[in-house]
């Protein structure tokens, strides 16, 4: 897989969009962002995604066919994706026949709307003909903010802009909880059973229409000089790095982060294997343990395995139960029972062991008093592209600044950060795992999580930086990132550096105060930290063009030239201080 997904534009009167697979995306009426995408999903009884291949494409002067199919996860849909243009209208269809019968929790389109519509007004139709008025939500909201839909209609960038949903019942998400760059207007409704059947020759037939016109002749949406200003912060955060899951053996390394955060599944049974290759790291570890259902006493051993360790902060989380991924109270009361029964003092942090999701939809059940509070993001949770990856930055930010809120003045611990889901936190079934108490088989994300090609890429190096200036904010104690090794890490199972590792060492290599600051478009980000002696700044490029970027800091303006999907370190010595 390459960095940059392919695209083809395709554009009728005053619409246009990007083809990009089977995606309709960055739809524009007379070149405005009207919505980030269309497409047609189709997901099994686990969530898991079944792709829709496009066989064939039909491009006309104001019409688009793409011709689709599905294979995999038991599916077996024909059909056809189909765009309709007219001076203010764009219809989206989407009819697919299902060959077999087959077991979903959600076939159809999902509409994406992009994340600069935040806070613009909204007006909701409902299917009985009752109108709301709304917004799009400003801060991240944890549950549906709109329920019932028949047609969207709000003002943003000086367009007014309507769909109408026809063909099921919609209702919109915010998927920023996920990282996505998106609100989502999806069909069938949460709330009704899932997964549901459907018959051997049944036909899937929806259609969005969308209509847009002027409001005014200004967009809200022009270009600013590529300008960023760090402000002093607190302490530079932690760099961390994921303790590895993939097979044994394990190469022989010199540790890059100044931490290892490892995961702990005390159900597994190899879960002692685990924690010693994480402490052969050398580094502190930042520890969390996965409930055993089961065996509620095995908290206690795996507290136990931490005597005589370096460990920097535990946690422990639920795998079963109304509190699933999350730390409850009664997780956090077990965990510090067993800690003042082995006689450890160790602190104690508690959050989401899966999204930013979970922490924000249940909050309400973490105690108030812990010492630090933790999320983890995977930006490729819901879309395997590049530009959710890329987009997935200022979403980050987002995450960041409501965490830092809700945590209350405690230090956040953000990570492991990571491309892909190391597990399914909404699979309906049970998940694979090792069966030895070694690890010649891995554990974890090796069983339950996806490797990304990309892990490899050049470019993650600058995605990595980028990553950490928008994660890293005034209240962020600590981030950790992707595994030491492995297909999932900034090393390869050979122990070679990988272009995220020279990412990775850059930032553990920083220290005092923490410089942060806003991007100027989610595309171009800075960071740094300043000593006594000199300031360091790592700036970082995801555009696919060399950008130009200035760098002002409280004593210094830096302008800097980035290659595409580049990084830069520079080193600035700080101004004497007159002694007088």
């Amino acid at each position: 897989m390459t960095w940059y997904t392919e695209s083809c534009a395709w554009a009728s009167g005053p619409w246009s969009l990007a083809l990009r697979g089977d995606e309709l995306a960055d739809i524009a009426f007379d070149g405005r962002t009207v919505l980030r995408s269309i497409r047609a999903v189709v997901r099994d009884r686990n969530w898991d995604t079944a792709p829709l291949l496009v066989d064939r494409v039909a491009a006309h002067d104001t019409t688009l066919t793409l011709h689709v199919r599905s294979d995999a996860l038991g599916s077996s849909f024909r059909g056809v994706v189909r765009v309709e243009a007219r001076a203010g209208r764009l219809d989206v269809l989407c009819d697919l026949e299902s060959e077999h019968p087959f077991s979903t929790n959600r076939t159809g389109l999902v509409v994406l709307h992009p994340p600069h519509v935040a806070g613009a007004p909204l007006r909701v139709a409902h299917a009985d003909g009752r109108i709301e008025q709304t917004e799009f939500p400003r801060a991240i909201s944890p549950h549906q903010p709109v329920l019932d839909i028949a047609s969207l209609t709000w003002l943003a960038d000086g367009l007014e802009v309507s769909t109408t949903f026809d063909g099921d019942v919609f209702e919109m998400e915010d998927q920023r909880n996920w990282t996505d760059a998106s609100y989502k207007t999806y069909s069938r409704p949460l709330d009704l059973p899932f997964p549901y059947d459907l018959a051997a020759g049944e036909r899937v037939r929806q259609t969005v229409s969308v209509r847009a016109r002027r409001t005014s002749e200004t967009s809200t949406m022009d270009a600013t000089p590529a300008r960023t200003a760090l402000q002093g912060g607190g302490a530079f955060p932690q760099i961390g790095v994921g303790a590895a899951s993939a097979p044994d053996p394990a190469p022989a390394l010199t540790p890059t982060a100044s931490s290892v955060l490892v995961e702990l599944d005390l159900a597994s049974p190899n879960w002692r294997a685990a924690l010693d290759r994480a402490a052969a790291s050398g580094v502190p570890l930042d520890v969390r343990f996965v409930l055993d259902a089961e065996s509620p006493g095995a908290l206690v051993d795996g507290v136990g395995a931490l005597a005589g360790r370096d460990v920097l902060r535990v946690a422990a989380f639920h795998q079963v139960s109304d509190a699933r991924h999350v730390s409850d109270r009664e997780a956090v009361a077990d965990l510090r029972a067993a800690l003042a029964e082995t006689g450890l003092d160790v602190a104690v942090v508690g959050g989401s062991r899966s999204h930013f999701t979970e922490l924000n939809r249940e909050r309400h059940r973490i105690p108030n008093d812990l010492d630090g509070v933790a999320v983890t993001i995977t930006p490729l949770f819901h879309a395997l592209g590049t530009e959710q990856l890329v987009e997935s930055l200022a979403m980050q930010r987002l995450v960041a600044r409501q965490t830092v809120d809700l945590a209350g003045g405690a230090p956040v611990h953000i990570g492991p950060v990571t491309l892909r889901p190391r597990f399914n936190d909404v699979a309906t079934g049970p998940q694979p795992g090792p069966t030895r108490p070694d690890l010649t088989e891995g554990y974890g994300a090796e069983f339950t999580g996806a490797a990304d090609e990309r892990q490899t890429a050049p470019e993650l190096a600058a995605w990595t930086i980028a990553s950490a200036a928008a994660l890293g904010i005034p209240g962020v104690a600590s981030l950790a990132w992707f595994e030491e090794w492995g297909p999932r890490g900034i090393r390869s199972s050979a122990g070679d550096p990988l272009p995220a590792a020279d990412a990775i060492a850059a930032l553990a290599a920083l220290d005092g105060e923490l410089l942060w600051g806003d991007s100027p478009d989610g595309l171009v980000w800075a960071i740094g930290a300043r000593t006594n002696g000199e300031t360091v700044l790592l700036a970082a490029n995801l555009d696919r063009h060399e950008r130009e970027l200035t760098i002002e800091t409280p004593e210094h303006v830096v302008p800097v030239t980035l290659a595409p999907a580049s990084f830069l370190r520079i080193t600035i010595p700080n101004p004497e201080e007159d002694p007088s």
